[in-house]
């Protein structure tokens, strides 16, 4: 699993072992994101079930100003999170609530 363009893209993502979770394929994310096109620079961008987070980061790697990705399990929100700082690191902010709610946006 990886971010398929943008800033960040060629990262990888950290994934949860098994098949609790079904990642968005890097195939559909970049089908997904070349038909949207430029609409996602700017946008606010809010991904349900965010399992690895690949939409959310995907859409920030891309230009979006913000991304709120909520994910109940508690695995996959330590992965999540890994995901995150390593992000953080290239410029993408991201703050944590205690319901598993993961707000990201450009710092």
């Amino acid at each position: 699993m990886r971010v398929v363009g943008g800033s960040l893209g060629g990262r990888r993502l950290l994934t949860v072992p098994g098949k609790d979770t079904r990642p968005t394929s890097d195939r559909v994310r970049e089908a997904l994101f070349a038909t949207l096109g430029e609409r996602v620079e700017g946008a606010r961008v809010l991904d349900l079930f965010a399992g690895t987070g690949a939409l959310g980061i995907e859409a920030m790697s891309r230009g979006a100003a913000s991304a709120v990705l909520v994910e109940q399990a508690s695995r996959s929100t330590e992965l999540l999170k890994a995901s995150l700082l390593a992000a953080v690191a290239v410029g993408v902010g991201a703050a944590t609530t205690p319901a598993g709610l993961l707000v990201v946006s450009h710092s």
